[in-house]
């Protein structure tokens, strides 16, 4: 059972209707804080390996068939107990199901349903398919991030999916369950990746000549891989090292390590940012810098940069990362079934969360969430003659 839980979600009942990408990703940000969330998969369905393994951690699984009234009947007796639901179906497709958000709500008022798609549900692209590059793509993100003079560079699907699809969504949820508390009622909540891709431009836009801005060419954004002074080096063992020195004491520190100090890289870093600077000075710094760095191993600038505050890290592997000490002691990474995982984040100091629960298997919980429901024997065998369970019997 998930009521053993703590953390400042506990007590809040979540159903989830499974999905891909931000789907258990919110799913897992709102147990991992607690929540007890219900996850309803399709009969036959069965937990997948690696990422999505991890994604699934704190649920409790059960299996419907929402393709079927029976199905959907018992889908709504547990709506009518939660606080909320969420889904990632295209646009339309659930009320087509008969059980969308009209219907939810007519069985519980208070009931927040939230829903994450790609592109809205408006617009000429809302019935369109896509994945995480796609939004990226169109919301003007991707054009600003890669090297100078290369393509644009996708970062794994971790803007789109989770960072502006999974995890907007779960804040959303919560906003609107605050929100309940003060008016009773339940809401819709209209979670769009694009959306989520373009909201992390804020800080970007708008902003005609601030150094900050997006250079109108890709890759040429001070953040965005232009400045020699914020980026990746390849080291002499093939390793790589993240240099971030924007600010004058870190540049000039770095210079120092690296020995470069000199009048004409100085010239170059922060904040010499007009256009003319940058189109002169940050070409041949940065290859003052990659040759700099290629000429010793990582290690060697680990430690040569360790007592200095440069903002100069290693780049790490997943396997490095879990042994580094700084993410040992924070407790970045915890093993969950004999694997590391992240751990839950953020912290709380007066509702702590507990460890994560592994994935369980799919339908291991739906004879005890039917119990819960009050669905004795004689009608668990006519939800299940009705295909609510997919043929199977709970």
């Amino acid at each position: 059972m998930m009521d053993t839980r703590r953390g400042p979600l506990a007590g809040i009942k979540v159903v989830e209707v499974a999905g891909l990408g931000p789907v258990p990703f919110c799913g897992m940000m709102l147990g991992d804080m607690g929540a007890e969330v219900v996850l309803v998969e399709r009969p036959g369905a069965s937990t997948g390996g690696g990422l999505r393994t991890g994604l699934e951690r704190n649920r409790r699984r059960i299996e419907l068939d929402l393709k079927c009234a029976a199905g959907i009947d018992v889908l709504l007796r547990l709506v009518a107990r939660s606080d909320a639901l969420f889904e990632g179906y295209r646009p339309g497709v659930a009320e087509r199901m008969g059980w969308g958000p009209d219907v939810c709500l007519g069985c519980n008022p208070r009931l927040v349903y939230g829903r994450v798609s790609g592109w809205g549900r408006e617009g000429p692209l809302a019935g369109s398919a896509g994945h995480d590059i796609n939004y990226l793509a169109l919301s003007g993100l991707l054009h600003a991030i890669g090297v100078p003079g290369g393509a644009p560079l996708p970062p794994l699907n971790v803007v789109g999916d989770f960072g502006g699809g999974g995890m907007l969504l779960a804040y959303g949820i919560v906003c609107a369950l605050l929100e309940a508390r003060i008016s009773g009622r339940g809401q819709v909540v209209d979670a769009a990746m694009l959306d989520g891709s373009a909201l992390f431009l804020a800080p970007f836009m708008g902003a005609a000549g601030n150094p900050w801005g997006f250079d109108p060419r890709p890759g040429q954004s001070l953040l965005g891989g232009a400045a020699p002074y914020y980026g990746v080096y390849e080291t002499a063992d093939g390793g790589y090292l993240a240099i971030g020195a924007l600010e004058p004491q870190f540049f000039g520190a770095l210079l120092r390590v690296l020995e470069l100090d000199d009048a004409e890289a100085r010239a170059a870093g922060f904040p010499a940012l007009d256009l003319a600077t940058r189109e002169r000075a940050w070409p041949a710094l940065r290859a003052r810098i990659a040759a700099r760095v290629r000429s010793r191993s990582r290690e060697e600038w680990t430690q040569a940069f360790a007592a200095v505050d440069a903002c100069v890290s290693p780049v790490l592997s997943l396997d490095e990362a879990v042994r580094h000490p700084q993410l040992r002691q924070r407790g970045t990474f915890g093993l969950v079934d004999g694997q590391p995982q992240p751990a839950p984040a953020p912290r709380f100091s007066r509702t702590p969360t507990t460890t994560p629960e592994a994935a369980r298997e799919a339908g291991r919980d739906t004879a005890a969430v039917l119990d819960e429901l009050g669905i004795d024997e004689a009608e668990r065998d006519a939800l299940r003659r009705a295909g609510a369970f997919g043929g199977e019997a709970p």
